[in-house]
């Protein structure tokens, strides 16, 4: 728009004059923003998509996360530890990049050309993802009202992380979370931006997105609620000073209160429930994660189906008893003994159905049926095996893998015309019951009874955990017989039964299918165990205290003198950790200076660095910290959202340093600095591409003597 030189002639337009001009500046301001915007994405596009076909081989996780691909493709339930989103986003691509699912991503290093895999569109999308990080770190520093060259210098750093990159390019979740992630950040610092125009349009637009992005988040990988909790305290912080500001009424406060609520936790809520109806969704058919999920959860996949099954248990009656504590492995036996105890035949838990599951119930005195008569709760019982004929036998032997003096051994055992012995007899102790079904309570019923079964001569209860057994019983999972044990792990049930015996009319059941709600609870619930129980070591694990100053990386491929090695780099990791620890440092001091009364206001500058740095590091803290908490298996790329908020904390720190430094020697200093971080990634591009390099290269790499990338390969 052009404006005349007299357009303000008159003393009151001089107050319109510089509204306009400043308008002008912030239009021109935005559009350069844009421009820089737009150049560092297409840079760090270059960065990450050169080369990106190779390894044309399956690289580390993608075992996993292309095989996740494949499953929902093939429409086979599967189970895993993380949210569906960044999975089926992953799928997603792949099915519209022609892939019909039938490689299966089972090992490293197989080949992708000669089986068809689209997996360069696959590893494209992950990189486009990790692009979009390094525009949105310039964006969150500038929208925190920092310098442009504070914004160059967290998007190049971004861009220049050699494990970031690394990342980036294959078939994993890491790259769509951390998208998320820093967007949501962003989404954040923009709605804050808005705060002295509460309830207009762009104040609900950037509070919705933020719900949105966490949603989101959240629905890629746990860590999510990480994010969920920055800005929840920052949500806290905010409602604070609101409640403290005497111009905002009750009823404000309530508007402010109830926006938030329904913004940022009713819809990442609903965003993540609506993930898990979509995963649902798209894998109707039974699959190989099946038995991760209760009896009850697998009856709603196509592939299982249990026909309706007598509610009454009569002696002479067949029948499959399930326990309860390990996602309902049957009580199985098989023709093959023990090497160690007794050698006598195996009792074990098994996931599927199979004929070796069957087993008769007769009383303690006679295997000899007549009338119909109901197993009752207190009755001592025999339990034969249907296809060995042994009995289910407890005695004082140690089991093969849990050698404690409370544990027994327990066996099949029996031959021709042996009537069996005292060590066969079982006492039945119902502990709980369908309190719909009155008579489960006292009598012994089909999917209702919930039981003990207590050795009469031991006064031990048969028991089962997650120990498997070794190679020599296929590895299935031990059974025991345990004194004093605690429920669940000693309670079964009964799941189908066969008895000629019974009248025709006997009522029938079946399990009671779940629905949406059920499902949602229970697989986020075994998500949750199963993540807790990942405890075994792994060649590159490492511990928080490591990711800081980048101790370690990760072995992630090598074949024919070539290896990718997820390494930061390491100017990036270490100068982002300087400056969180001098943000510590510094509050230190001034909390100090403050509480002798020494003013350290800085004409309104530390409150202005303050806000920007406090939720950066605020974000490093929680994105850090609890990791420290778990006890499972932990990876360096576990530590990537936190080095994300720390190197906007050094962008910060950038900025303040060099304010009073011009806008062209900002640059300058920016340039100079980031010269030495390429340089650095310059250093490491060969593990970070899998490019080859000589054995000098690769010695004159290792900066660290824990960074155990091989030399020799």
């Amino acid at each position: 728009m052009h404006v005349p030189g007299d357009a303000f002639a008159l003393p009151h337009d001089k107050f319109f004059k510089a509204e306009y001009q400043k308008t002008q500046a912030k239009k021109q301001s935005r559009r350069r923003d844009w421009r820089i915007a737009a150049a560092l994405f297409a840079w760090a596009c270059f960065i990450r998509f050169w080369h990106i076909w190779e390894p044309s081989s399956v690289v580390f996780d993608e075992v996993h996360f292309g095989g996740f691909a494949s499953k929902y493709i093939k429409t086979r339930f599967f189970m895993d530890v993380h949210p569906p989103l960044a999975k089926m986003l992953i799928a997603l691509v792949a099915k519209l990049a022609g892939f019909d699912g039938r490689f299966e991503f089972k090992n490293i290093g197989d080949e992708y050309i000669e089986a068809g895999v689209p997996y360069v569109t696959m590893r494209c999308f992950c990189a486009l993802t990790g692009a979009l990080t390094v525009p949105v770190a310039y964006w969150s520093i500038r929208g925190c009202g920092h310098s442009v060259a504070a914004g160059i210098v967290a998007a190049l750093m971004v861009c220049y992380d050699n494990g970031l990159i690394a990342n980036n390019r294959l078939i994993l979740l890491d790259p769509p979370l951390l998208l998320f992630i820093t967007t949501t950040a962003l989404m954040w610092i923009n709605f804050q931006n808005q705060e002295q125009r509460p309830f207009r349009f762009w104040w609900w637009t950037w509070l919705t997105l933020t719900g949105l992005g966490l949603g989101l988040t959240v629905s890629c990988k746990l860590v999510g609620l990480f994010t969920i909790a920055t800005v929840g305290f920052s949500t806290i912080f905010g409602l604070w000073r609101l409640w403290g500001d005497d111009h905002v009424s009750l009823h404000q406060f309530g508007r402010h209160f109830m926006a938030r609520a329904v913004c940022l936790i009713a819809l990442p809520i609903t965003i993540y429930l609506l993930m898990f109806q979509i995963h649902f969704h798209s894998l109707p058919n039974s699959g190989e994660g099946d038995g991760f999920m209760s009896p009850a959860f697998q009856q709603t996949l196509d592939g299982h189906h249990m026909q309706d099954t007598p509610i009454d248990i009569a002696y002479g009656s067949k029948v499959f008893i399930r326990h309860i504590a390990t996602r309902g492995g049957y009580l199985h036996s098989h023709p093959h003994n023990y090497e160690t105890g007794s050698n006598q035949q195996q009792i074990t838990l098994y996931p599927h159905q199979d004929d070796n599951n069957w087993w008769t119930i007769y009383k303690r005195d006679t295997e000899k049926v007549g009338e119909v008569e109901y197993v009752r709760n207190g009755d001592v019982i025999r339990l034969m095996h249907s296809e060995s004929n042994k009995r289910l036998h407890s005695h004082n032997h140690r089991p093969p893998m849990t050698d404690q003096e409370y544990h027994n051994e327990v066996s099949g055992y029996g031959f021709p015309d042996f009537e069996g012995d005292a060590n066969d007899l079982w006492r039945v102790e119902i502990v709980e019951h369908d309190k719909k079904d009155a008579l489960a309570g006292d009598q012994l019923r089909t999917l209702h009874s919930k039981f003990r079964l207590i050795h009469v001569m031991e006064n031990c209860a048969l028991f089962s955990h997650s120990v498997k057994l070794p190679d020599w019983a296929y590895g299935q999972q031990e059974v025991t017989c345990i004194k004093d044990g605690k429920l669940p792990k000693t309670m079964w049930y009964v799941e189908s039964t066969v008895n000629d015996l019974l009248p025709a009319d006997t009522e029938k059941v079946n399990y009671e299918r779940p629905g949406f709600f059920g499902k949602f609870i229970e697989l986020n619930q075994v998500m949750w165990d199963v993540n807790k129980g990942l405890t075994d070591s792994h060649p590159y694990d490492s511990r928080p205290q490591d990711w800081p100053f980048l101790r370690r990386g990760i072995n992630f491929w090598g074949k024919d003198f070539k290896t990718i090695y997820l390494l930061g780099n390491p100017l990036v990791y270490w100068s982002a950790s300087v400056a969180v620890f001098s943000y510590f440092a510094v509050m230190a001091c001034l909390l100090l200076l403050d509480k002798r009364g020494v003013k350290t206001e800085f004409r309104g500058l530390r409150a202005f660095y303050e806000r920007s740095s406090g939720f950066f590091v605020s974000g490093w803290f929680l994105h850090y910290f609890p990791f420290f908490l778990m006890g499972r298996q932990l990876f360096l790329h576990h530590y990537m959202p936190s080095l994300y908020f720390s190197i906007l904390t050094f962008a910060v720190a950038f900025d303040l340093v060099t304010i009073r430094l011009v806008q062209r020697k900002r640059l300058v200093a920016a340039f100079a600095w980031l010269m030495v971080i390429v340089y650095a990634y310059r250093c490491f591009v060969p593990v970070t591409y899998g490019e080859p390099w000589t054995k000098t290269q690769c010695e004159q790499a290792k900066w660290r003597s824990t960074w155990d990338f091989d030399c020799n390969v």
